[in-house]
């Protein structure tokens, strides 16, 4: 019997669907040593491999077949935009990705103006301000705090996950539309699909009664 390999997203995502997998009788007991060195974590009895990756790596992992089966962030896969089966809905890591700023930018929202959008997720800013709102935007990609960017007038708005809204309440923004919700999904590669249709098959259904219930 051939490894099915799994990519989990580092840190919450991966212990979350740990727990998840532990509920369908599937664990690893190497991934529980909080000081191993280890890389690539195998159960030998079912026949299955698991390794940690950075979230936006995970959609690459599973498009090249280096794992069959990963676990991330539906806002991972829109911004990747890899090919990969979305197979199931895990029900947690929930959260909305949304455009904010300060309340006077809803004004230049409703015109249509051309505005500055600071952003982490150039692919689903520009999807969702050029193709669903019809609206000229200058990107400006960034990679840590993009609060600031109303803040130090970098830009008028930006694009960015929302939890609790508590950060952005703190620094004087505030949520002006919603882009989509987010939670944690399962992708399959096309592959594997074909070559392991009834484990994964399986692995799915049985996946989908815990997190259905």
């Amino acid at each position: 019997m051939r490894y099915l390999t799994f990519a989990l997203t580092k840190g919450r995502l991966a212990s979350k669907t740990l727990a998840l997998l532990e509920q369908v009788g599937i664990s690893c007991e190497e991934m529980k040593d909080k000081d191993t060195r280890k890389l690539i974590f195998t159960n030998e009895e079912l026949g299955l491999r698991f390794f940690l990756a950075k979230g936006p790596d995970v959609p690459t992992y599973v498009e090249y077949g280096a794992a069959d089966i990963g676990v991330v962030g539906s806002d991972t896969i829109r911004e990747e935009n890899r090919r990969v089966y979305e197979v199931l809905d895990l029900g947690f890591g929930k959260c909305r990705m949304c455009v904010c700023g300060p309340e006077e930018a809803q004004t230049l929202l409703q015109h249509h103006e051309r505005i500055r959008v600071a952003t982490k997720y150039p692919n689903i800013a520009r999807e969702y301000f050029y193709n669903k709102k019809n609206q000229t935007v200058d990107i400006i990609k960034l990679n840590g705090s993009v609060e600031l960017g109303p803040i130090v007038k970098l830009s008028d708005v930006i694009v960015d996950i929302v939890e609790t809204g508590s950060t952005l309440r703190e620094n004087g923004l505030t949520v002006l539309e919603e882009i989509c919700p987010l939670s944690a999904r399962m992708i399959v590669n096309q592959v594997s699909m074909q070559m392991e249709t009834e484990r994964i098959k399986d692995l799915i259904a049985r996946l989908r009664k815990v997190v259905e219930v």
